[in-house]
């Protein structure tokens, strides 16, 4: 798994971080980009699609990957989709 400072280096200036998820998998999981040159962070979750549950996963995964509380971290674009926007506020300390 990526540590929260290499998380951190695939965002933007303003905190948007591309992912790429996949619900149902068989582990959480929080994988480098699968190609090279991608910036898009590749994560997986055992939660489903159902009521929120895979992106309320995604969230706290992100959260505790990057050492922060879910709060501060939000879906910007993506809800519905695999490919994800999330915005990540600045880390504790």
């Amino acid at each position: 798994m990526p540590s929260a400072i290499e998380i951190r280096a695939l965002a933007d200036r303003e905190g948007r971080l591309a992912l790429r998820a996949t619900q149902n998998a068989s582990a959480d999981a929080i994988l480098w980009p699968s190609q090279a040159g991608s910036l898009e962070l590749l994560v997986r979750t055992t939660a489903t699609a159902e009521g929120g549950k895979a992106n309320e996963a995604i969230l706290r995964l992100l959260a505790h990957a990057l050492g922060q509380p879910v709060s501060s971290i939000q879906i910007v674009r993506g809800e519905t989709g695999r490919t994800k926007v999330v915005r990540i506020g600045q880390p504790r300390g």
